[in-house]
C-alpha cells in the first residue's frame, strides 16, 4: 500500500522504469536512427550491472552465474576487417554509455540533494499540511482559490506509518484519507492550537 499521488513509494518498479528510460534517452540522443541496433547492448549492460537491492546482478538472479566478460580488444588482432570494426564499435559504444550513465547518475543525485530535506516529526507534534494534489473542499475549506495558502492546519501527528508517512488527526468533516507523505508536511511553530 502506498500513499496517494506519490509514485516514488512503488520503489523498485519505478527505479527500473527510470533506469530504462535513461538508457533509451542516452541512445536516442546519440544515434537517433540507429538506436535499435544499440538496444541489445543497453539490455546487457542493465542486466549485468550490480543492483544494490538484489545484492547481485539481474543476470545472476535469472541464470545462476555471473555474466561473461568480454575479452579486451587489441587493435589488429582480428583476422577479418569487418570483425575488427565491429569490436572497435562495441568498445566505443560501451565506453560512451558508461560515461553517459555516470553523468546521468551524478545529475540525478545533485537534483535530489538540492531538494531533499530530512523531516522527522514526533507523535503529538503539530504540522502544516500541503494539499497540492487534493481539492481544498476535501477539508471543507471554503473561499480558497489558487492564490490561497498552500498549507492548511495545523494538524496533530497521530502515528508514524513506515519511515516516510504520517497519520494526522483531521477534522471529523474531512473527506480525505488521513495518511500523508512527509514531503507534504512542515512543522508548526507557535503556541499549541486549540481544536
Amino acid at each position: 500500500m502506498s500513499t496517494a499521488f506519490h509514485p516514488q513509494s512503488d520503489g523498485q518498479s519505478e527505479v527500473t522504469n527510470k533506469i530504462i528510460a535513461m538508457y533509451l534517452r542516452c541512445l536516442t540522443g546519440d544515434c537517433p536512427r540507429q538506436w535499435l541496433q544499440c538496444l541489445p547492448w543497453a539490455e546487457f549492460y542493465y542486466n549485468s550491472s550490480f543492483q544494490a537491492s538484489l545484492g547481485t546482478s539481474p543476470f545472476r538472479v535469472v541464470y545462476g552465474w555471473d555474466p561473461w566478460t568480454f575479452r579486451p580488444f587489441k587493435p589488429n588482432s582480428a583476422t577479418l576487417p569487418a570483425v575488427e570494426q565491429q569490436l572497435v564499435d562495441r568498445d566505443e559504444f560501451l565506453a560512451e554509455i558508461h560515461d553517459r550513465l555516470e553523468q546521468a547518475q551524478q545529475y540525478h543525485k545533485a537534483q535530489y540533494d538540492r531538494r531533499h530535506r530530512d523531516a522527522i516529526f514526533s507523535l503529538g507534534q503539530w504540522v502544516w499540511l500541503c494539499l497540492i494534489h487534493r481539492p481544498t473542499t476535501s477539508l471543507d475549506v471554503h473561499g480558497r482559490n489558487k492564490l490561497g495558502p498552500r498549507f492548511y492546519g495545523p494538524f496533530k501527528v497521530l502515528k508514524l506509518i513506515g519511515e516516510v508517512a504520517y497519520c494526522l488527526e483531521l477534522p471529523a468533516i474531512a473527506r480525505i484519507h488521513d495518511v500523508f507523505y512527509v514531503r507534504l508536511l512542515k512543522p508548526y511553530h507557535g503556541p499549541e492550537p486549540t481544536q
